[in-house]
Order: structure tokens, then sequence, then C-alpha cells
């Protein structure tokens, strides 16, 4: 009894943690998700927790040194029993506290023998078991993560087609300067491409990759063909008056929709497309209809919102046309079950903007707008089993961490962190929360 009095002291010195009291109220215990066991295995270097849970949790993870520590921080949680914790040890770990901090929070620190990665995720519910939070302890000799990963559900990106506006015989619209609209599409999508192929967790896919001619609807075929999460379709505007300027942003119209709808109920017993993972040819027509226009519903809605967050992004780089998404029932924007946005770049006819659209720079520019946009829009709505749909994990700075330290905890590039969190230096501050993304070959 003596030892854990010791033992609690001790504990209260890590920065604001306060001792578990011994009976919690009611009321916050009964909010409170709870940790019904945890199950301790070691194999190689590898020490592997399991946290068995009654509901799903927020977590983060960090790492300290002299002595070397792991804190797990889980929001709105309580250990149902501190016994499961007291005798945790082996020859990786020490021995293993616990305390609660701002009041709800469970704070669980694994005191260890040598120097680790400490990886950590979640597992939802499957086959009979319930919730689950997985802590990987990797010590300093391991193996590198990007082989242990296999053991883990396999995840895939995010996948974005570009589809560069008209080309070969179909030029577009042209400038004063004799600016070719399908030049300047294919030249923003190549660089679209190569930024977007940086960032972790998205696939790229250029729709056109030269100049030739291609038909609308092989765009959006070629698009969902490669399982595409998002089709961007990049053209330049005109108009007769040379004054009119500015980006525009726009998803299919309701009407659209509507007549895309009789398109395929037309075609259904020669399609093999599945429409929410439902196939068509042995629907009868009402069944296949409302499946249709469900599935049309849902992916104008998604369009609308990723088309607002490019749109906001593209208004720090530039004067926009329209100030809100625009719907109107352009064919490369009828695919049932990928969203796809058709956005107006600039006006070509403008002499002012053509100078622009020229521009490498300003292409650069218009290509990273795109890609924030893309990247909140994902952030918040990443497609189940993609690794963006795991990019909720944060680490919150304390003192003395350098993007480079918390770069090589997390076994990632400096570059990834920084583009993730659209560092443009290295200055740090106490208290700043970071993404950490997870990537294939992290």
């Amino acid at each position: 009894m003596d030892n854990r009095r010791s033992f609690l002291k001790k504990f209260v010195g890590i920065g604001g943690l306060v001792v578990a009291p011994a009976v919690s109220r009611v009321a916050e215990a009964a909010q409170n998700a709870a940790i019904k066991n945890i199950r301790l295995s070691q194999s190689n270097n590898r020490t592997r927790l399991v946290f068995d849970l009654d509901r799903s949790i927020e977590h983060s993870l960090f790492r300290l040194n002299n002595p070397e520590r792991v804190v797990l921080d889980i929001k709105n949680t309580r250990l149902l029993d501190s016994g499961l914790v007291e005798e945790m040890q082996n020859s990786l770990l020490k021995g293993v506290r616990t305390g609660v901090r701002n009041g709800n929070d469970l704070r669980i620190v694994f005191d260890l023998n040598d120097n680790v990665t400490p990886r950590s995720f979640v597992l939802r519910p499957e086959a009979g078991a319930g919730h689950r939070l997985v802590l990987d302890l990797e010590d300093k000799n391991s193996i590198p993560f990007a082989k242990t990963v296999k053991e883990k559900p396999k995840l895939r990106d995010v996948i974005i087609a570009i589809d560069a506006g008209h080309g070969g015989r179909d030029p577009g619209a042209s400038g004063h300067l004799g600016t070719r609209e399908k030049d300047i599409t294919l030249q923003i999508a190549r660089k679209l491409h190569r930024i977007i192929k940086k960032y972790p967790g998205m696939k790229p896919v250029l729709i056109r990759n030269g100049d030739y001619y291609m038909a609308l609807r092989d765009r959006v075929k070629k698009a969902r063909d490669n399982k595409a999460d998002l089709l961007i379709s990049l053209h330049a505007d005109s108009y007769r008056d040379t004054r009119a300027r500015g980006s525009s942003v726009y998803a299919l119209s309701v009407d659209g929709a509507s007549s895309e709808t009789a398109r395929w109920l037309a075609e259904k017993e020669n399609a093999s497309d599945l429409i929410g993972g439902v196939k068509l040819d042995n629907k009868d027509d009402m069944v296949a209809e409302v499946l249709l226009d469900l599935s049309l519903t849902g992916t104008i809605q998604s369009s609308l919102d990723v088309g607002d967050e490019i749109l906001g992004e593209l208004k720090r780089i530039g004067r926009v046309h329209k100030k809100r998404v625009q719907q109107a029932g352009f064919a490369v924007l009828k695919s049932p079950d990928v969203p796809s946005i058709l956005l107006e770049t600039a006006f070509i006819s403008n002499p002012k903007e053509e100078r622009k659209l020229r521009s490498p720079a300003h292409q650069r520019k218009t290509a990273k707008a795109i890609l924030r946009g893309v990247s909140d829009y994902f952030s918040r709505k990443a497609p189940p089993g993609t690794w963006l749909s795991l990019n909720n994990k944060e680490h919150k700075i304390v003192g003395g961490e350098s993007i480079a330290s918390i770069s090589k905890q997390y076994n990632i590039t400096s570059t990834d962190l920084k583009m993730v969190n659209r560092l443009t230096g290295d200055h740090l501050r106490i208290g700043q929360k970071l993404k950490i993304p997870y990537t294939t070959t992290a």
C-alpha cells in the first residue's frame, strides 16, 4: 500500500496530470468510454497492447525521452479495473501508470527500458469482437514498419482523376495571344498530378496526358474504370465581353441527374456497372430508378461539398467569377457514383487572365489551391478503407520538439509532415497540433 502511495505521488509530476479519484461521478462515468480489458503480447522486438473498449474513442500518442516513455491520451475514457496495468511488465516495458487529465480524459504512461517507435490504430467491431485500440511498441532494432504494416487491414490511396478539358481536334477556347484552352488545361493537369502524387494517401490519374481528342463519355468511363473517388475536369472559360474574369466551380445539376438516370436505365441490361454495389440488370425499372436516384443524389451532394472547399481555396489566390458552386448538366460530370466537379480556372478571353493562365507559376499556384481544397474535403470525408480515413491522428507539440524529431518519431518524411499541415517553414509552437499522415511507405 505504501508503494502504491509513493507511485501515485511521483505520477503527479507529469504536466497537467492529476491522480484519478477512487470514485468517479456517476454522470461522468455514464458518458465515458470504458476500457474493459488490456491484453499484452510480445513477438521479436515488438510489444503489442490491445485495449478492449465498449465504444469508439479518440486518442493521441507521443514519446518522451530521458527517461524513455510513451504517453497515450484517450478522450472521455475510464479504466474499469486499475489492476489491469499494475503488474504489466516485460523486457521492454518497465511498468504502466494511469491518471486522469482534463476531468474526463485517461492518460496512460508506459515506462520503457529502451528507445521505441510507437504505433497505434483502431479496429472497428467485426466477427464478434468489439472496439479495440492497438498499441505497438517497436524498439530501434526492430524491422521497418513498412514490413509490419502488411499485418493490418489492407488500406488504399484515395484516387483523384484529373481531366484536362478538350484536346486534339477540339482546341477549346482561344485567347488574344493565341493561347489554346486544350494546352492550358493539360499543363495545369500535369502540375496537379505531380503535387498530388507527392501527397500521402492520394493517387492521381490523368484522364488525358497528351494532345489527342477524347469523347466526354470516355473521360467519365476512364475515371470509373480507375475506381476514382473524385473527378476534376479542368477548363478555361471564355466570354464575348473581355472584361469577364475569375474562376468558377460546377457540379451536376438536378436536371442533368434526371436525364442521366434515364440514360442509365435504358442501358441497364447491357451494363456491367455497379451502382452502390448493386447490379442493375437484375432489377425491375422502379427499383433500379430508386437506386440510381439515391446514388446520384449522394454523388451530387459530395460534388457540391468538395467543390465548395476548392472554391474557397481559389478565393485565396485570385478573383472568383461565381462565389458559390454552380450546377449544370455538363456530360463530364455525369458519373453516377464518382463525385465530379468542373473547374473553369479563369477567363482565357480576358487578356490579363490569359497571361496568368500562360504563367507556370500561376498554374502551380492554381494546382496547389485545388490540392488544398481536395485535402480539406477528404480530411472530413475520406472513403472507408483508405489511408486518409485514418488521418485523424494528431500530435500536440511539447517543448524541445522539431519537425525532424516528430518526423522521425512517426517514421515519416519532413516533407510529408509539412505538406499535410501546410507548413512553409520549420517553426513550431508549444501546444500546436499537427496532423500525422499515414502512408504505405512509412
